[in-house]
C-alpha cells in the first residue's frame, strides 16, 4: 500500500550555528506577520525567508517566489545547507507540557519520504476540505525553488508499537528546545535492516493525512507538471509519519471566526437553528474560559459548539435530544451530511449553522470570504468583543478516531477541522525535487 523511502536531504551544518533553534520555524500557516518578522532576526538564515518569503524589496509582490529560490541557492553555495547523501529515516521526538493541562507528554515520529499518489488511490487519506488560496500559493513556491521546504504530517496504523525498536536505533544528531517550551530532538536511522522493517511496516497500512493537505494536494501537482515517474525525487513529498493508535497524539480544536457578512443578528441565528440545536444562553459578557469548560461538558451528552456576538451574546448550541441519529437521513438540514459526520461537532457547525442559518456557502468557506480559524479562544473572543468580526464559533477537539472513520470511509470534514499539538518544525531536513535525481528505494 504506502510507498515510504529514507531522505537523503539538505540540512543546516550544526558547525555554522549558534544553535539550530535559530534556524527553524513552525509550519507557514500558522506564522504571523509578527512572529515572522521575530524568526527573520534570529539568523539570518533562519527557514522562514523561504517558506514565507519577501521579494528583493521587502515586499509582498510576486517577485518574492523567485527571491525564496536566490536565497536557497546562495545558502547551498555558502554550505549553509549541505547535503546528507546517506539515506536515512530521522526519528523526531518532541516532549512537551499539553497546554491548559499540565502533563507532560512526549510524541515520536520519523521524517521519510511518501510517494506520491491521487486521492482515489485510497492509500493517502485526507480528512478535510482544503482552502484554495494557500494550494496557489505554496505552487508557484515549489515552481520556484524545485524544492519540498515543509513537511507533512501523516498518521499510520501500529496498535502493538512494532515500529518502536527500529525506530529506536540510530544517533541522535542533537537536541534543542523552542520559545514554546517544546523540547526536540532529531536522530538519524540509517541501519539497513531497521530502514527495511520500517518500509515493510507502513507498506501495510495506509496513511492518514493529520496536517499539510495544502501542501501534499501542491506537491502532487507539481510531481504532475513536472512528470515525476519512477524513483525521481520530485515523484516523493517529504513527511512526518507518527503512529496514529499513540495514546499521546494531542488534537486541539480551531474555532471559527465570521466577519464580513452583509448583516449579523445573534437572536436570529438562535431562531434559525433551532429546528437542530437546543441553545443554552449564558451571561452577557461570559470569559473566554468558562465558555469553553461549559462547551467541553456540553459535548460529553450531545455534539455541541459555543457562538459569541461581538455585544457578548454568548450560547452553548447542542444538538436537539429530539434529532435521533437514525432520523438524520431525513432531517431537512443535516440530512445531506454523509452519515459519518452526522455526529460530529465540525460538520453540524457547517452544515446546521455556517450554511444553513448563515448563507456561508461551501465556496465561500473555500476562499475564507466570511471565516477566519484562529486556535485562541481567549485572543480571539477579546478581539470579537472590540470589534473585530461579527461572531466567534468555540469548539471542542474532534477525536482521532472520530477522523480516521471519516477518511476511511471516503469523506472529508470542513477545512481546518483539527490542529495537531505541537506542531512539526520546518528546516530540520529539506526535500529536493530535482527529476535527474532519485531517491533510495529500500528492497
Amino acid at each position: 500500500m504506502a510507498d515510504i523511502a529514507p531522505l537523503t536531504p539538505l540540512r543546516y551544518d550544526p558547525s555554522k550555528l549558534v544553535s539550530v533553534a535559530n534556524v527553524v520555524a513552525p509550519p507557514y500557516d500558522v506564522i504571523s506577520p509578527a512572529q515572522r518578522e521575530e524568526l527573520a532576526k534570529r539568523d539570518p538564515h533562519n527557514v522562514v525567508q523561504l517558506i514565507l518569503p519577501k521579494d528583493a524589496a521587502g515586499g509582498d509582490g510576486e517577485g518574492k517566489y523567485e527571491h525564496a529560490a536566490s536565497l536557497l541557492r546562495r545558502w547551498r553555495e555558502e554550505k549553509a545547507l549541505v547535503r546528507d547523501d546517506v539515506p536515512g529515516f530521522y526519528r523526531y521526538d518532541q516532549s512537551f507540557t499539553a497546554p491548559g493541562t499540565g502533563q507532560k507528554m512526549s510524541r515520536r515520529g520519523f521524517l521519510g519520504l511518501v510517494r506520491l499518489v491521487p486521492f482515489s488511490d485510497r492509500i493517502v487519506l485526507p480528512h478535510e476540505r482544503t482552502l484554495s488560496g494557500p494550494k496557489e500559493d505554496r505552487l508557484k513556491l515549489f515552481r520556484a525553488t524545485r524544492t519540498n521546504l515543509s513537511p507533512g504530517f501523516m498518521l499510520y496504523r501500529d496498535p502493538r508499537g512494532e515500529l518502536d525498536p527500529a525506530l529506536s536505533s540510530g544517533k541522535e544528531l542533537f537536541r534543542f528546545a523552542t520559545p514554546d517550551g517544546v523540547e526536540h530532538a532529531l536522530s538519524k536511522v540509517e541501519d539497513r535492516e531497521a530502514l527495511f522493517t520500517i518500509v515493510q511496516k507502513i507498506a501495510q497500512s495506509q496513511l492518514l493525512i493529520a496536517d499539510g493537505h495544502h501542501r501534499y494536494e501542491t506537491a502532487l501537482r507539481y510531481a504532475q507538471e513536472t512528470g515525476a515517474n519512477g524513483a525521481s525525487e520530485n515523484g516523493y513529498f517529504m513527511v512526518f509519519l507518527a503512529n496514529g493508535d499513540d495514546p499521546n497524539l494531542v488534537v486541539f480544536p480551531t474555532h471559527r471566526h465570521v466577519h464580513s457578512l452583509p448583516s449579523f443578528d445573534f437572536a436570529e441565528l438562535l431562531r434559525k437553528a433551532a429546528d437542530t440545536f437546543q441553545a443554552t444562553v449564558l451571561p452577557k459578557g461570559t470569559a473566554a474560559n468558562v465558555i469553553t469548560d461549559t462547551l467541553a461538558d456540553s459535548g460529553k451528552r450531545a455534539p455541541s459548539v459555543a457562538v459569541a456576538s461581538a455585544e457578548g451574546d454568548v450560547a452553548i448550541l447542542a444538538l436537539r435530544a429530539d434529532v435521533e441519529p437514525d432520523q438524520l437521513g431525513k432531517h431537512p438540514t443535516l440530512g445531506k451530511l454523509p452519515e459519518v459526520l452526522r455526529r460530529t461537532d465540525v460538520a453540524l457547525l457547517h452544515s446546521g449553522i455556517l450554511e444553513h442559518a448563515l448563507g456561508i456557502t461551501r465556496e465561500a468557506q473555500a476562499a475564507k470570504t466570511n471565516l477566519w480559524y484562529p486556535q485562541d479562544a481567549a485572543a480571539t473572543l477579546a478581539e470579537l468583543r472590540s470589534g473585530k468580526g461579527q461572531a466567534l464559533f468555540l469548539m471542542n477537539a474532534t477525536p482521532v478516531e472520530a477522523v480516521r472513520r471519516a477518511a476511511e470511509s471516503g469523506e472529508v470534514m470542513p477545512q481546518k477541522s483539527t490542529f495537531f499539538y505541537p506542531k512539526v518544525l520546518t528546516g530540520l531536513t529539506i526535500h529536493t525535487l530535482e527529476p535527474d535525481r532519485t531517491v533510495h528505494v529500500v528492497r
